[in-house]
């Protein structure tokens, strides 16, 4: 609607569902009255900035494209998920592991930032990635409850910084990366629960018995890209594990 002013939402201190998006707003104060709101959503706006007043209650907040540069003022205990996707975020400065302790969904897809340094949360349970410029994996041993992570469409060479503390952690798109030898993968050993696994548009995924070569360093893989396992590639797998192994002694 192009609204500029909220100001008359002040009134409305019993509101617990707001949808703002598609809007021209540059500054939420006006929601700070709102004590009781549970859901907010300011979606393509002008917001350079998160910063609002702690709001007690409040569970599911999403600043998708909007101009937001950093995490600052986000602070309500009871926040589970939170999307800031497609914003212009760099750093993870301002974000509040000490408030943000119930967070479990953490979208963040579309934005520069270049590590994941920072973005553990003892309850996490999903983390977005996608597009964005991530290069290094820091800071993965704090993510133990994590189940799903994306990491599509980054700068990925190495995937040094996997932790054999991820023990939750199941789904992991890595997509459209630089990832070239198939030793980088067998670094993902370290992850015990790991069932789906995308590879698809890495280097290494054009190299001959691409899917073969990592089943034999992931045997416990159910589904790898698109297609789940057949028991006839794990089969072939279980081969080229063994003879690697000898050629080892």
């Amino acid at each position: 609607r192009g609204l500029t002013d909220i100001s008359l939402l002040e009134r409305f201190v019993h509101l617990r569902y707001v949808d703002l998006s598609k809007n021209k707003l540059k500054d939420l104060a006006p929601l700070s009255s709102l004590t009781q709101l549970l859901w907010l959503k300011v979606d393509g706006n002008l917001l350079t900035s998160t910063s609002m007043q702690e709001l007690p209650y409040l569970q599911v907040i999403s600043f998708d494209r909007n101009r937001i540069t950093d995490f600052e003022g986000i602070t309500h205990p009871l926040l589970t998920n939170l999307s800031l996707k497609e914003n212009k975020i760099e750093t993870v400065l301002g974000l509040s592991h000490d408030k943000l302790f119930s967070l479990q969904v953490l979208e963040l897809r579309g934005n520069k930032l270049k590590s994941t340094a920072g973005l553990g949360f003892s309850k996490l349970k999903k983390l977005y990635l996608a597009k964005n410029t991530i290069s290094s994996l820091e800071g993965l041993e704090e993510f133990e409850q994590l189940e799903t992570l994306h990491l599509r469409d980054n700068k990925l060479e190495a995937l040094d910084g996997f932790s054999d503390s991820m023990k939750c952690l199941q789904y992991l798109n890595l997509r459209s990366n630089e990832i070239k030898s198939f030793q980088e993968v067998e670094k993902l050993q370290v992850l015990p629960m790991l069932q789906t696994l995308v590879l698809m548009d890495n280097p290494c995924s054009q190299e001959p018995d691409y899917r073969l070569e990592v089943l034999s360093r992931l045997p416990w893989l159910q589904r790898l890209d698109k297609e789940s396992i057949e028991e006839e590639e794990r089969g072939e797998a279980q081969k080229i594990r063994q003879i690697r192994k000898e050629k080892e002694k």
